[in-house]
């Protein structure tokens, strides 16, 4: 059986068989963003405010509300699900979260409740119970394809259901109904066996086609009183946090979809040599690296590519802790750095990828035993390119894009930018002595 050692070649080797590359020097380039986040001192209130639009006149009084929150790494999550919980107990309801996030955290319930923990989201922090379960009922099949529908078997019970989740574009297909209320409906809410059934059926039918209608028979079926929608803007902070009723989900959430594309972060430029993340993970992406900034898309099975960015090698040097493990997406790289194959736990990470028909998607790519050594091969593998007229971008990850490190050639072009300031001029690549880059990541908020 191979270890970490095994799969990981040496930066010896790697400059034996690459010559004497050299890497061009850095400067850091920022993106101009007009941004109008939520104050985050208000973010309760809002959110409990957010409440008083859903459709209750069904439910009991004092009836118990599921309230469905997921994996993602949304920006002050904690603080808009325990201000829903407010807002549920105000009006005299008895609310409590269930983990609505598919086979992540495993596939368990210990997992699953580990992973709002990890966002942030306990019993302290918001306010009321958390059940976790794997549990699902089966609540219907689709009249189209005759697909079984499963959901969480906490939420079924329950006298309302409410999830609260981001509208966001989703990594795998393009549609009117992407990430959001609707797709935690249909497979988060799901959990794992849902999710597996879903996205088996999905290869042929597409999401874009099952979201909906699976999505109005949920409605149909079940007490969904509707959601709270969150978008963010392009340094991840709270834009707005909406209550959707039921009778309105589908078509508010296609508008919130078209505002989120709108603020969607993305890279300055449309063609890249060489691309490096600091890190990738699960609470930036459902697919760890954004197909939708990367322009690959790993799953790619009955669905278009991004016809935009270009970008000819990617190398990623780490895997967030959130992620536990969870290097779901790490095949959209070409080369890794042996830290991120030392955090991955191979069990969780098929587990997604096979429930989300992914495989692709985790495929290991070449392991590299250092930055210096990820950097030359990737610069190796672009062509014959002028070391002035390499285009090498460096990134914090594909959620966090405003400041960037940038060689001279992209430096160049972002003088004669309005939307683009440089604040530092180009400078040789340090590193340390066991081959790390020495730059902390180029994070500006």
């Amino acid at each position: 059986m191979e270890t970490l050692a095994d799969l990981t070649v040496s930066e010896d080797t790697i400059l034996e068989a690459c010559g004497d590359r050299e890497i061009p020097p850095l400067g850091v380039i920022e993106q101009q963003w007009e941004t109008d986040p939520l104050p985050d001192e208000e973010l309760s209130s809002i959110a409990a405010q957010a409440t008083t639009n859903l459709e209750f006149q069904d439910v009991p009084s004092g009836g118990e509300v599921a309230v469905g929150v997921g994996s993602r790494g949304i920006a002050n999550l904690d603080a808009i699900v325990a201000g829903v919980v407010d807002g549920l107990e105000d009006m005299g309801y008895k609310p409590f979260v269930f983990p609505a996030m598919g086979s992540h955290g495993g596939a368990t319930a210990d997992g699953q409740a580990e992973m709002l923990a990890t966002l942030g989201v306990t019993e302290a922090s918001v306010g009321c119970a958390i059940r976790s379960s794997m549990a699902v009922e089966h609540v219907g099949t689709t009249a189209s394809r005759e697909v079984p529908v499963y959901a969480d078997a906490n939420a079924v019970a329950a006298d309302a259901i409410l999830p609260v989740n981001r509208v966001k574009p989703h990594t795998d297909y393009d549609g009117d109904l992407e990430s959001g209320l609707a797709k935690m409906l249909v497979i988060g809410m799901g959990k794992q066996r849902g999710a597996k059934t879903t996205h088996e059926w999905a290869i042929e039918w597409s999401f874009r086609n099952m979201i909906p209608e699976v999505t109005e028979q949920l409605l149909d079926t079940l007490p969904i009183v509707g959601g709270v929608a969150i978008v963010e803007d392009q340094l991840d902070d709270t834009a707005i946090v909406e209550g959707v009723p039921a009778s309105n989900l589908i078509q508010r959430e296609q508008e919130l979809l078209r505002t989120a594309y709108d603020l969607l972060p993305r890279l300055p430029f449309d063609e890249l040599d060489v691309l490096v993340l600091d890190q990738q993970g699960k609470n930036i992406s459902g697919q760890g690296i954004d197909p939708n900034v990367i322009g690959r898309r790993p799953f790619a099975i009955n669905e278009d590519e991004p016809t935009t960015p270009v970008i000819k090698r990617i190398f990623v040097r780490g895997l967030t802790p959130e992620s536990h493990g969870n290097a779901m997406g790490v095949g959209s790289a070409d080369f890794v750095h042996r830290d991120l194959v030392a955090e991955l736990e191979s069990e969780d990470t098929l587990v997604n990828a096979l429930t989300a028909a992914t495989i692709r998607g985790v495929r290991i790519p070449p392991v590299v035993e250092t930055d210096r050594a990820g950097m030359i091969a990737a610069l190796s593998a672009i062509g014959v390119v002028a070391s002035e007229e390499v285009r090498l971008l460096r990134a914090t990850d594909t959620m966090r894009l405003q400041r960037l490190y940038a060689s001279p050639a992209l430096v160049e072009d972002a003088r004669n930018r309005d939307d683009l300031v440089v604040v530092s001029e180009p400078k040789p690549v340090a590193f340390s002595a066991d081959g790390r880059l020495e730059a902390a990541s180029p994070v500006a908020h």
